[in-house]
């Protein structure tokens, strides 16, 4: 197979440079000039011939080999500008131009929650995350990327491991940073029996674990995991949704804020276990809708344990067949939004037939948001400036915040 040579016109949505054919080079930039072996649709041994001005060093030794990240190679100003263009470009395709704010970029080494991969070996066990490519582990012990208390979650990992772990098998292990301690959720393991319990409590009380989950059933807690919410602590049941930096939090909690700065009674969907609603219930009466009961639950034990707030109510309802109707949104005069990646069809095309005054949308996904806000505005809303959040440093995933409002509010 002989060696050919290639332009990279572009970067695709997940961080591969894109040459004519397309085809497709890992770690490269716009405008470099590449060799390498055509493999299918991709360039293998692939070498930089004339590199681009924004390539710069990978701040972190396991970037070649690790999965984990995809844009290390380019520099900040680039990885901006590329993430804003990935917003832009699904805008567009749905017609809409917006106004932009300055971007939020969460910090190197400040990921709040990871999960890591492990199995075991004959000498012991191996932790990480999954090679490029590939299904093998790559041990990660400099990761730029991951809170240096959350790092310590790889050592757990690999002694979960070697502990639950079958021979063949992968095990999975969630890790949240709490307060208290790691919150750790195991997957993939050894069914559970006496034996395995105890050796799990065990591991979980030398590690000193807030809490330790086998396929999300409780093994030991020694202190509830609690995450705060505004002026609450709530306690999410194991694996639930946190967002991954508690800077990219709190950037997506003052545009919300602001949004809905006014509103006297919010409906905050998918509310998950009430990232948004405590801090909109200091300025609002708020309803939050969530369909796992078990977030609804965690919810409404936070609200017990907290003084000072507006009222609150909570519904365990799937948004996805079951969206708040036209009729039912008329008592609120503002909505947070805050879909898993499908985005909100359903719920947006009753918000689009309702009088709500004032949306705050947050997205993870700017393709079904793209598609959610064509339906806001078809129906009369208009969208105020959008802020790109990158929590997921050096990935191709992108989050946003922006909001939607009625001229005649």
């Amino acid at each position: 197979m002989s060696t050919q040579s290639w332009v990279i016109e572009r970067l695709g949505h997940h961080g591969d440079g894109v040459a004519e054919g397309p085809v497709f080079a890992p770690m490269t930039l716009p405008g470099e000039v590449v060799s390498g072996k055509l493999e299918g649709q991709r360039i293998g041994d692939v070498r930089i011939e004339t590199p681009s001005d924004d390539r710069v060093r990978p701040p972190c030794r396991h970037f070649k080999s690790c999965g984990g990240c995809a844009v290390q190679h380019a520099s900040d100003a680039f990885v901006v500008g590329w993430k804003q263009a990935i917003v832009e470009t699904a805008l567009r395709a749905q017609g809409i131009d917006a106004s932009y704010l300055l971007m939020h970029v969460s910090p190197p080494k400040s990921r709040r929650r990871a999960t890591f991969s492990a199995r075991r070996t004959k000498k012991g066990a191996l932790a990480g995350f999954h090679a490029r490519g590939s299904d093998a582990i790559i041990e990660i012990p400099d990761c730029q990327l991951l809170h240096p208390e959350l790092m310590r979650g790889t050592e757990l990992a690999a002694v979960l491991a070697q502990e639950a772990g079958s021979r063949k098998g992968e095990v999975s292990i969630a890790c949240t940073m709490t307060a208290a301690g790691l919150d750790v959720d195991l997957r993939g393991a050894k069914p559970l029996d006496g034996p395995l319990r105890a050796v799990l409590g065990d591991i979980a009380r030398r590690f000193g674990l807030s809490r330790l989950s086998h396929e999300g059933e409780i093994i030991c807690q020694e202190v509830p995991p609690a995450q705060s919410f505004g002026r609450a602590q709530v306690v999410p049941p194991p694996g639930a949704f946190l967002q991954a930096t508690q800077e990219g939090e709190a950037a997506l909690v003052a545009d919300v804020r602001a949004a809905l700065d006014g509103a006297g009674k919010v409906a905050d969907l998918f509310a998950g276990c009430g990232t948004f609603s405590f801090p909109l219930a200091e300025q609002a009466q708020v309803h939050a809708v969530e369909g796992a009961r078990d977030m609804i639950a965690a919810l409404e034990s936070g609200w017990r344990n907290v003084q000072g707030l507006r009222s609150m109510t909570a519904e365990a309802r799937d948004l996805f067949r079951d969206p708040l109707r036209a009729e039912e949104l008329a008592e609120f005069d503002g909505v947070c939004l805050d879909p898993p990646r499908a985005g909100a069809e359903a719920q947006v095309r009753e918000l689009a037939q309702s009088d709500v005054a004032r949306i705050a949308y947050v997205s993870c996904s700017p393709a079904s948001f793209a598609r959610d806000a064509r339906h806001l505005l078809a129906a009369g809303y208009v969208m105020g400036p959008l802020r790109v959040v990158d929590q997921f440093r050096w990935s191709s995933h992108v989050e946003l915040v922006t909001s939607f409002s009625r001229p005649s509010a």
